[in-house]
């Protein structure tokens, strides 16, 4: 496995992480996710797909909050993914982020895991292969 640091970018309120493991792209925003915010997490989604990982697992333990323009974000990259042959995983949301993604129905089109690990090994289960 490598486990390389892709990438890193941050503003005041919000950190993202990236990092290869196997032929996943694992994303760990941590913070607020906002409409000020956004482009810290879309730009470094957009490179993972650019580079051909399209497998995204998103980390979602140190997420704090999301709004609609994050949610946006997530769903943007993951008509990409699935475009490219992979798609995008949650994993470990808080509360309050969960709230939103069931408010809006958005917890029905995301694969959502409990744990990171979980996402990890989900292989996608779809059938296609």
């Amino acid at each position: 496995m490598d486990r390389g640091t892709v990438g890193s970018a941050q503003s005041g309120r919000l950190l993202v992480e990236v990092r290869e493991e196997g032929s996943s792209a694992v994303v760990t925003p941590a913070g607020e996710l906002d409409h000020h915010t956004a482009d810290l997490l879309r730009e470094p989604l957009e490179e993972c797909l650019s580079k051909g990982l399209s497998r995204l697992v998103i980390d979602c333990t140190r997420l704090e909050f999301c709004d609609s323009t994050g949610l946006n974000v997530l769903l943007g990259a993951r008509l990409k993914a699935e475009a490219a042959g992979g798609g995008v995983y949650l994993a470990g949301m808080q509360p309050v982020v969960a709230r939103v993604f069931e408010i809006t129905g958005a917890d029905a089109v995301f694969s959502v895991h409990d744990t990171l690990a979980s996402a990890l090994a989900d292989s996608g289960g779809d059938g296609d292969g």
